[in-house]
């Protein structure tokens, strides 16, 4: 019977030697993984501070800019919206920094206001920053079978939303009441070396991780307008607007948490050529 015992204590004593050992490894980890993230968000806080200090994103007015699409109501939201003015963004000093960049992108209401890339897949910007250097916070780009040069009926940018609010870390705005209730909020403006465009929100929502909505183009018009009604009905909140298969759309995606994502779709409702 003491010998019993004695095993016992020794395999007890084994046991929590072995959970202090993963204990410890844990705890090493975990630290290695918080200084990794510090050390991210002060690459990214400088890159973006850079860039900022750098570039001049201008507001413009210009009366002939291109509406598209007119809606045949007059007091419809639409001619509201394309009142408002567009952005320009001179790239001569981003694409000597990196020349993936496509354009400039901003997001009212939030702090979505960064220059977009578009790498060979889908996975490089996912790990490497402005500056191609690596990084797990990644940055802002375009779905790479997305054309850079024109739109697509779906034109996708991704990016991490980070807890430090940067990339589209606010993007989760978009759901609070106070976002929603302003409609100034609801348009997305982008700057491209070709043409300065306006985007129309008309579907914000949260959802389980899927690629239903990430589809780029569609073979029949039939097709296109079965995706607008899936990703119209989707939607957590009445745009009031009015979207068809002669549209052509914007789709933002980034993660809510480990298993939802946040998804946002805007109309292109006025475009200046440059």
């Amino acid at each position: 019977m003491e010998k019993l015992e004695k095993s016992i204590i020794i395999i007890k004593k084994i046991l929590y030697f072995i959970l202090m050992i993963m204990f410890i490894i844990l705890l090493i980890v975990s630290i290695i993984h918080i200084i990794d993230w510090n050390k991210d968000n002060k690459d990214i806080e400088k890159q973006i501070n850079d860039i900022e200090n750098k570039i001049d994103v201008k507001e413009i007015e210009d009366k002939k800019a291109e509406k598209v699409n007119p809606e045949k109501d007059k007091n419809s939201l639409y001619f509201k919206f394309i009142k408002m003015p567009l952005i320009e963004v001179d790239f001569t000093n981003l694409l000597k920094q990196n020349k993936d960049t496509v354009g400039w992108l901003q997001v009212k209401g939030t702090n979505v206001n960064y220059p977009f890339v578009q790498g060979k897949d889908n996975d490089y910007y996912l790990k490497h920053s402005f500056n191609k250097t690596k990084n797990d916070a990644g940055w802002v780009f375009m779905d790479y079978r997305n054309n850079k040069n024109d739109w697509d009926q779906n034109t996708i940018i991704y990016a991490h939303s980070r807890l430090d609010t940067s990339m589209f870390g606010t993007l989760k705005n978009i759901f609070k009441s106070d976002w929603l209730k302003n409609r100034d909020n609801h348009i997305i403006r982008i700057s491209t070396e070709k043409e300065n465009t306006m985007w129309q929100v008309f579907s914000v929502y949260k959802i389980k991780t899927t690629t239903d909505y990430l589809t780029t183009s569609f073979s029949t018009q039939k097709e296109y307008q079965n995706f607008l009604n899936m990703i119209e009905k989707r939607s957590t909140f009445d745009f009031k607007a009015n979207v068809t298969t002669d549209d052509k759309i914007i789709t933002l995606s980034t993660c809510y948490n480990d298993t939802t994502k946040t998804v946002m779709h805007a109309k292109l409702i006025l475009r200046k050529k440059r």
